[in-house]
């Protein structure tokens, strides 16, 4: 794997490029399936926002100001609302959540199971919360959650470089230690 570098001041870098490698090394090892269910919900509020936004454009084109008047009215209003949906959404439905997969039985006798992974690196905290809940998808299972925190220094150098087996282990450790190795 090629050396990942980056500004380690930059707290959004930081936390994008955990949740990246983290991403890649639970679909890679583990073989599951991504599940983008939450991200098309966002991306749908997204497109209706700029398709009402870009539909007052035309319409304002066609017809100048006095006669698109209400429509301008109503599409301004319209894409507030759905903006706040959507900041509705990213803070109650979403909750900084990166990875929701599922890893599926071939011979298609078990259900799927289910892993949800989420992070929290605040602002000016040196902190990076890492959250897995698992769910085995049968009737009745409850789902299974556990936490790490650790400081982004034991994951990345002084120069900014990430410290990928350092990384790998922590994140193979948390997940083994939520999921039964027969669920595998």
């Amino acid at each position: 794997m090629e050396p990942i570098k980056i500004d380690k001041w930059d707290c959004s870098a930081l936390k994008n490029t955990l949740d990246d490698c983290c991403r890649n090394i639970l679909i890679d090892k583990y073989k599951y399936a991504e599940c983008h269910k939450l991200m098309d919900i966002r991306l749908a509020i997204c497109t209706a926002a700029v398709a009402c936004a870009a539909f007052a454009l035309v319409y304002d084109y066609l017809y100048a100001f006095p006669a698109s008047k209400l429509v301008l009215i109503t599409c301004s209003s319209t894409y507030f609302i759905l903006m706040g949906v959507l900041t509705l959404y990213t803070n109650m439905v979403e909750k900084g959540i990166f990875l929701v997969a599922k890893q599926v039985d071939s011979s298609g006798n078990e259900p799927a199971k289910k892993i949800t992974v989420s992070s929290c690196l605040k602002r000016f905290d040196e902190n990076y919360q890492l959250c897995f809940e698992y769910n085995t998808g049968k009737k009745g299972a409850k789902t299974k959650e556990k936490t790490i925190t650790k400081s982004v220094a034991n994951w990345f150098d002084e120069d900014g470089q990430l410290l990928y087996d350092s990384f790998k282990h922590d994140v193979v450790q948390l997940h083994d230690s939520i999921v039964n190795k027969k669920d595998l």
